[in-house]
């Protein structure tokens, strides 16, 4: 059964051909045709009732009012962000760098192998930040520098505080911990320069899964990677490249791995990894993980203290983000991401006991409670606007549990202080003893899908003044662009 027609890519050239997704055996899968390549029929989610589930937190974006980029040709040959583009910029990346001080096979920046410096100048990196910024009608809230690996730069701690100096509310750096673990006093001198969180590649708890994907034992690194960052009260979120035969076995030790180091750790990220490069078409269907395979490897791995019923598409958010509008009376950034990028839950831990939120808060009754409350305000104006607040928060204790709620958590009470006195603050109560854990699920050239990619939420700024999806920037535009602004490597 046809469920749409969109665009995808020929994984061989590229070119950007038309493209079915449809359900066959209680998947979803994706099927084009190159004319000069062939057919390709790929899986698109590994689960049909999963996709559907996932299909009803389906919120469309306006984009932003300002895209750097017209419309010449089909998508996703326009991009950076152009008018068709759906979404707004939720998190910003800038590649600091190529330069890596590892070799992993798996490495989609090919940061080792390019025989060329891409290095962007402190002065160009202020740009990019100023063009994320720049953003209507809402600037770019958070910031990460990614690379190759960018820790390897010697102003990187100077480009922390650039950012900043920029505006940008969150900053965060996706690094291999090496150097985090070699200098002690790095993390104290990122933690002093404002870097709000560490973006740790870890891809497991014993040594098998580094040497298969980065070539040598990491492991002990990684430890005193999180060590030095405990002493300087830096956080984590770990971030796992997940593998099939490689470590999708570990999915449970590496949750229970970041809940015993709860007092660092903020959350997991789990990436199943995008395929690239010459990938047979047989490899990629035997190692392809789709979030509803990560969700059923993590009910199965925590013994069911995690279902896969725990999880959320990550746009389900959105009413929270239209009640905050609704309250402020101005813009607020949109999670308007495809509902099939991503998905999350958090748990929290009482007692060593794992409990998922979706166990003492009803969240469908919670997000249609708000939803209720934005669209009385916006009918009700300024006079209406304190009646519906209060008559949300007499209905709040609706939506809790409290036999199933964690003793140390005063969810109720946390909730009546956001929504009564606009104390956005008191959200950090909620994330004492509490681990989010997510799944972002990118695309490569064998799944790749246009009408996700209009509404990707995760973009690249580069030299040339563009705004670049990660989907499209990882798959079509990096090399293009890494040479164009490179410099040749030196013997």
């Amino acid at each position: 059964m046809v469920i749409k027609k969109t665009k995808s890519l020929c994984p061989e050239c590229l070119r950007v051909v038309d493209a079915e997704v449809f359900e066959d055996q209680e998947k979803i899968m994706i099927k084009k045709t190159c004319p000069e390549h062939g057919e390709f029929e790929n899986t698109y989610w590994q689960s049909s009732e999963a996709y559907d589930y996932a299909s009803d937190f389906d919120y469309k974006g306006d984009g932003i009012e300002n895209p750097r980029t017209t419309v010449e040709s089909e998508c996703p040959l326009n991009c950076g962000l152009c008018p068709e583009h759906e979404s707004q910029t939720i998190l910003g990346l800038i590649d600091v760098t190529n330069r890596c001080n590892l070799r992993c096979p798996i490495c989609f920046a090919n940061a080792a192998v390019s025989n060329y410096v891409y290095e962007p100048s402190y002065e160009e990196i202020r740009e990019m930040l100023r063009n994320l910024r720049a953003n209507q009608p809402v600037a770019t809230p958070a910031i990460q520098y990614a690379g190759g690996e960018p820790t390897v730069r010697k102003d990187i701690v100077e480009l922390v505080k650039l950012a900043r100096e920029e505006g940008f509310s969150h900053t965060q750096i996706a690094t291999n911990g090496i150097k985090l673990a070699k200098d002690p006093e790095f993390a104290k001198k990122l933690k002093e320069a404002t870097l709000n969180t560490v973006y740790l590649q870890f891809d497991g708890v014993t040594e098998e899964p580094y040497i298969k994907s980065r070539g040598r034992n990491l492991l002990p690194i990684k430890l005193e990677a999180i060590e030095n960052c405990r002493k300087a009260d830096l956080g984590i979120v770990l971030v796992p490249t997940l593998v099939k035969g490689i470590n999708d076995d570990q999915v449970g030790d590496i949750i229970r791995f970041a809940i015993e180091n709860l007092d660092i750790i903020r959350g997991v990220n789990f990436q199943p990894i995008s395929f690239a490069g010459r990938t047979t078409a047989d490899e990629v269907e035997e190692q392809r993980i789709t979030i509803p395979k990560f969700e059923e490897l993590v009910e199965k791995q925590t013994d069911g203290d995690i279902s896969r019923d725990d999880f959320y598409p990550a746009s389900s958010v959105i009413p929270i983000t239209d009640f905050v509008e609704a309250i402020e009376g101005k813009d607020q950034v949109s999670f308007t991401c495809h509902p099939h990028c991503g998905a999350a839950t958090y748990i929290f831990i009482d007692h060593d006991e794992i409990i998922p939120i979706t166990q003492f808060i009803d969240v469908d009754r919670f997000f249609n409670l708000l939803s209720k409350s934005s669209e009385d305000i916006k009918d009700g104006g300024l006079v209406g606007k304190a009646k519906v607040i209060s008559r949300a928060t007499m209905e709040l204790p609706k939506t809790i549990d409290r036999d199933n709620k964690p003793d140390s958590l005063d969810i109720t009470g946390i909730l009546t202080k956001v929504f009564k006195e606009r104390s956005y603050s008191a959200l950090g109560d909620f994330h004492h003893k509490t681990l989010l854990i997510s799944c972002m699920h990118f695309m490569d050239p064998w799944n790749f899908d246009c009408d996700r990619v209009k509404r990707c939420v995760i973009h690249y700024a580069v030299p040339d003044g563009r705004i670049i999806p990660f989907c499209s920037m990882n798959t079509i535009y990096r090399s293009e662009i890494e040479k164009k602004f490179a410099k040749p490597m030196k013997k």
